[in-house]
Formats: structure tokens, sequence, C-alpha cells
């Protein structure tokens, strides 16, 4: 059983260094960036759902991206456990407002998973099993692509549930990073780990549409919304009281990567639409003009 002497006793200890420190500006892009955070990530849940189709998306970067964001989720709410443990003497308004920061990286963990559930949900059914021919035909095996994503999935979670109890464990029985070196380190772990991974986060994205030459269900005005954001997002978190670079490191790759994706992506986008191929499957769209189109050609 977990003794909870050292927890309860930095509560009471922080109510004593406590202080509500007002910074409209910081205020107000904090508050932007969670709306706009939410609103660019609608249009990529949207295509899935509507094309009823995941097809283009690489499991390796959605891998890459879940673990990163969990990482990065739990070392923000380390760094600013002191806050979070002042809201008990704060008034509500103050008390939300020194969680900007945590929110902020909560609604990208939490809009970007949705992506990977969305994944594993619309993941296409002619890519799921594979004919076997040493057996009768009704029966089929799965592909590599639906093992991977099925493998991709349990690895997120665990590391959730994982990370999660070491967290929980530190703070209870250690205490605050502030205080104890301990839960300091494991921050800061955490923040590195989300910092290598996010610097290959995109890269299997990228090379996997490289491949494919074609978007696929990728969203690209959910890019064009956040290649820019990320500038912001970097800047309301570096100036935030009790975060350091590990903090804010990932989300200022990622931006970079990013906008890589997006300039690729475009580029195909264009491409396909000239040649007259489907951008979201990447084959060529057939209709009554397609041969007219083909005999001028020779």
């Amino acid at each position: 059983m977990i003794d909870l002497n050292n927890f309860l006793f930095s509560i009471q200890d922080a109510d004593k260094q406590c202080g509500s420190e007002h910074d409209t500006m910081t205020t107000l892009i904090s508050i932007f960036l969670c709306i706009g955070l939410v609103v660019s990530y609608m249009p990529q849940h949207y295509r899935i759902i509507v094309n009823k189709t995941s097809e283009g998306f690489s499991a390796w970067f959605l891998l890459l991206g879940v673990v990163s964001s969990t990482s990065s989720f739990l070392n923000i709410i380390l760094l600013q456990w002191d806050a979070i443990v002042c809201c008990k003497s704060l008034s509500t308004g103050a008390c939300l407002e020194g969680l900007l920061g945590v929110f902020q990286i909560m609604l990208q963990w939490a809009m970007f998973s949705l992506v990977f559930i969305l994944f594993l949900i619309y993941f296409p059914e002619n890519q799921k099993r594979v004919n076997n021919l040493d057996l009768p035909a009704k029966l089929h095996d799965m592909t590599n692509e639906w093992k991977t994503a099925l493998l991709v999935a349990v690895v997120c979670i665990g590391h959730l549930a994982i990370s999660f109890f070491i967290t929980v464990i530190l703070l209870a029985v250690v205490g605050s990073p502030s205080e104890h070196w301990e839960t300091n380190y494991w921050a800061g772990f955490l923040g590195i780990i989300s910092m290598i991974l996010a610097s290959f986060q995109y890269l299997p994205q990228i090379v996997k549409t490289w491949k494919r030459k074609s978007v696929g269900a990728l969203s690209i005005p959910m890019m064009l919304l956040q290649t820019p954001g990320s500038a912001l997002f970097v800047y309301s978190l570096a100036v935030r009281p009790g975060t350091n670079w590990t903090a804010w490191i990932t989300y200022l790759v990622t931006g970079i990567l990013q906008g890589t994706l997006l300039v690729m992506c475009i580029v195909w986008r264009i491409r396909n639409k000239r040649l007259g191929i489907d951008d979201l499957h990447g084959t060529r769209i057939v209709n009554e003009e397609t041969p007219l189109l083909r005999d001028e050609s020779n």
C-alpha cells in the first residue's frame, strides 16, 4: 500500500509558496492555441471518418507520435506539479490560467491519440487479410500491415500504463520534481524520450508518402493550420514558469518535420490532379474522358 504522507506534506508545504502570476499576453496566446489545436485536428478526423479509410498513414509514424505525446504530457504534469498543487489555494480562474500549459499538451496528446484510434477503426479492409494458398479459399491470414498496426496499439497502451504508474508512484511516495531529484530525473527522462521520438516521428510518414506519391488520408488543411502554429506553441510553453527546454523542444522539431511533409503533400496533390490520379488511393481515375485523353496523347 502506498504511503501518502510525503504526497500530503507536499500539498501543505506548497500552499505556503503559491502565488498567482498574471500575464495577459501569455494567457491569451495559450487560450488561442488550445482552441486552435482542437480546430486544426478536426479536418484530419473528418477526412478519415468521411472517406471511411486511413489509407496512406504509417503505423510507425503514429507509434512514435503517440508515445512521444504521452511522454510529453506526463513530463509537463511533473514539471507543473507545484502549480497543480497550488490550485488548492487559488481561485478557479487563477488555477486554470496557471495550468494552460498543461491543457495545451493534454489536448495535443488527446487529439493525436484520436487520429491513431481512427486509424485502427478505419484501417482498409482489403489490407487486413490476405489469401493463404495453402488453406481453403475462405480462410485468410492477417497481413503484415495489419499485424504491425495491432502491435503498435499494444505498445502504445503498454507505454501509457507503465509511464503513468511510475509517475503516480513517484509523486505519491517521493514528491515533486522541484524538491526531489528522483522525480526530476524521471521528468527529464520523459522529456528527452519525447524529443528523440519526435525527431524521428515524421520520417516514416515522409518515406511512405514519398513512395506512394499520393496524400492518402492525410489532411493538408490540418498541416496548414498546425505548421505555422508550432512557433506560437513553442513560445507559449517556453515562457511558462517551471518549464525548461525539454517541454518545448519536441514541438519545435515536430513543426519543422511537419512542414516538410506538408510541402511534399502539396506537390503530390498538384501532380496527381494534373495526371488524373485519385489522391486518396493513389490509383488512376477512370471515367468517360479517360480513353479520349489517352488517344490524344498517342
